[in-house]
């Protein structure tokens, strides 16, 4: 006696199902392919901003890593100490307000290990030109620790909080600038340590989703082929 045959909707729901999933990977890879288009772009915009000539300091907001410069005279004496990991291994990165002709802009003025004595500083008194990236406030702390600006414990440059703590009222808060390394003759603090890295595995993303698309394409052929072999 022969086998029941399966209901033809029980075959159209399957089909139906794997066509969705097929176009749905033939889809994500084809998202895929835009987001790496648009990363390409952004890295260029980006690299066309940090490596392109300085320009004057904004009043305000700024994209981030716009070369730029400001002149004015460091507020050593409110310098704050930003924890961070370099190559040069663990240590601070140090804010320090530079007071313009009218305003006030936080300056990292680079790093300094936690080895180096606070007194082995470089604190330049004269009026100062700095040149640099600019990067946007980082409020609050990082994905595991938290600032505490009652203690003075500093995890990301909470430009808000970092100006209420050294009494600064007319300090920008958008932004700040990573200074380059100046004076190849001071070592610390260690500008020009900014790294311009970006992510960008969009293109192996792509190749899978259209791998799993064709290796989908390859199994569903098979068990058709299969069946058709097993009815005749």
């Amino acid at each position: 006696m022969s086998a029941a045959r399966r209901p033809i909707w029980v075959d159209v729901t399957i089909l139906v199902l794997a066509g969705m999933m097929l176009v749905s990977m033939i889809a994500l890879g084809n998202w895929q392919i835009r987001r790496l288009a648009w990363k390409l772009d952004l890295i260029e915009k980006v690299e066309t901003r940090a490596y392109g000539d300085a320009v004057p300091a904004p009043p305000s907001t700024a994209p981030e890593y716009l070369r730029v410069f400001a002149s004015g005279t460091f507020a050593n004496d409110l310098s704050l100490r930003v924890k961070a990991v370099t190559e040069f291994g663990p240590g601070y990165w140090i804010m320090t307000p530079l007071r313009t002709s009218d305003s006030v802009i936080w300056i990292n003025r680079g790093f300094v290990p936690n080895a180096i004595d606070q007194g082995a500083w470089s604190k330049p008194q004269q009026p100062i030109e700095v040149i640099g990236l600019v990067r946007l406030d980082q409020p609050g702390g990082t994905l595991l620790e938290s600032n505490q600006p009652a203690t003075g414990r500093w995890v990301s440059a909470d430009l808000t909080e970092m100006s209420r703590a050294a009494g600064l009222e007319n300090a920008q808060t958008a932004y700040f600038i990573d200074a380059d390394r100046a004076d190849s003759n001071i070592p610390w603090p260690r500008g020009g340590l900014t790294r311009l890295t970006f992510s960008n595995t969009h293109l192996i993303y792509a190749l899978t989703w259209y791998a799993m698309a064709g290796l989908f394409i390859a199994a569903m052929g098979y068990v058709i082929r299969e069946r058709r072999k097993a009815s005749d």
